[in-house]
């Protein structure tokens, strides 16, 4: 994919480009919605990447634009404060990473860049963080920014919140520093990564509702609201463990409360002092939270059925405690399951996008025709649907190669 931005570039300015920014995607494998809230997550990045084919330029201006033609070329100026374009418009995703670095650093040179993507887009796998990210490390590149992989991810992801979403940093720390072959456990306040080895034999499938789920639009208003229930959940929890003598001083987050006290204790808490929605909400971060530990110590011991069980439990908490499904990621799961596969979730925010299917090597094919006729097919969906159903592969972050 990287020679067709290059291509386009070429024919576009009657010059070569010098360098391709490339960013992957990812696929969460456990542990959503709890990034945010200071817990642990455990994702992989995929084969599915963004590519930058970038030209430096002698000013501050940014000129970029896609080879998709619905995707208008973006310009602007890198300024502290930079406008930003209509919400939901993709040049907010170009301008984040730049806004974030002139706050941050003295950048004082452009580019001009065409982007190709092949990571399907508002689909929960990540193609706006990889956007921000080869974006993100153009910039740097032009103006001779260096940092290490995980302090970088974590600026641009203080930078998509110009976009307006409020995540957690996991997106950005698995597309910046994700390793061939590997899942990572990714930790915050300091972010730490640790690379667990997939196992041979372990195949993971992506299948697309194609319901889009746009962070700009209903669904992201609803991410944000989940994150506040989040936070008034743990304040109350936090207040009642105080008086009953559990802790004894105020906590900054969950993981401050998981540290002190077993889960067992936090969900009795949690149940006698919560009702409602905000016990839902609270019930799914921590039950989640034990979750991407047990995730890692079964892949390290090669047990394949039973993370497949911990994707099944998941994905029950995420429709029933945090409600972020939809009836297409509940069929799709269901399809998956009939399938044969060992387990099934929705990955990403939810509320659309994909599912993230677990299965042994010999049933792969199994579940891809599964989902194909099970799925697809009675939407009238039977050529052209390798971007929406397509295994995915443990992939190396991203990278700026000189051409």
């Amino acid at each position: 994919m990287g020679f067709e931005p290059r291509a386009v570039f070429a024919e576009e300015h009657g010059l070569e480009s010098t360098h391709l920014a490339r960013a992957p995607g990812r696929v969460n494998l456990i542990g959503e919605h709890t990034d945010y809230n200071g817990l642990p997550v455990f994702p992989m990045a995929i084969q599915r990447e963004a590519h930058l084919a970038f030209r430096s330029r002698d000013d501050g201006f940014v000129r970029i634009r896609s080879i998709r033609e619905d995707f208008e070329e973006v310009e602007f100026e890198i300024v502290p404060g930079i406008a930003a374009s209509p919400a939901g418009h993709w040049g907010n995703y170009l301008k984040a990473p730049a806004d974030e670095l002139a706050r941050q650093f003295a950048i004082s040179r452009g580019f001009d860049g065409v982007l190709a993507s092949d990571i399907p887009i508002a689909a929960g796998l990540s193609s706006s963080s990889a956007l921000v990210n080869a974006v993100g490390l153009a910039l740097a590149h032009v103006n001779g920014i260096i940092l290490e992989r995980l302090p970088f991810a974590e600026v641009m992801a203080e930078a998509e919140r110009y976009t307006g979403t409020r995540g957690g940093g996991m997106d950005q720390a698995i597309s910046m520093a994700g390793h061939a072959d590997h899942a990572a456990r990714i930790e915050f306040s300091p972010l730490q990564m640790r690379h667990v080895p997939v196992p041979q034999g372990w195949c993971f499938v992506i299948a697309n509702t194609g319901v889009r789920a746009e962070k700009s639009g209903h669904a992201g208003a609803v991410y944000n609201a989940r994150r506040k229930e989040c936070e008034e959940a743990f304040r109350i929890v936090a207040d009642v463990a105080l008086n009953r003598g559990l802790i004894h001083s105020r906590l900054t987050g969950y993981r401050n409360l998981l540290q002190i006290l077993e889960e067992d204790i936090v969900i009795e808490v949690g149940e006698a002092a919560l009702r409602g929605t905000l016990l839902q909400r609270f019930r799914h971060v921590i039950t989640e939270a034990a979750r991407v530990e047990a995730a890692v110590d079964l892949m390290i011991s090669d047990d394949l059925q039973g993370f497949g069980w911990l994707m099944d439990d998941s994905h029950r908490s995420l429709r029933v405690d945090y409600e972020v499904s939809s009836k297409e990621l509940d069929e799709l799961v269901m399809v998956a399951r009939d399938a044969g596969a060992e387990g099934a979730r929705l990955t990403g925010a939810g509320l659309g996008g994909c599912i993230v299917t677990l299965a042994e090597q010999g049933k792969v094919d199994a579940v891809l025709e599964g989902l194909s006729e099970g799925y697809y097919a009675p939407r009238g969906i039977t050529t052209g649907i390798d971007q929406d159903l397509f295994m995915a592969t443990p992939s190396v972050g991203a990278s700026v190669i000189t051409l």
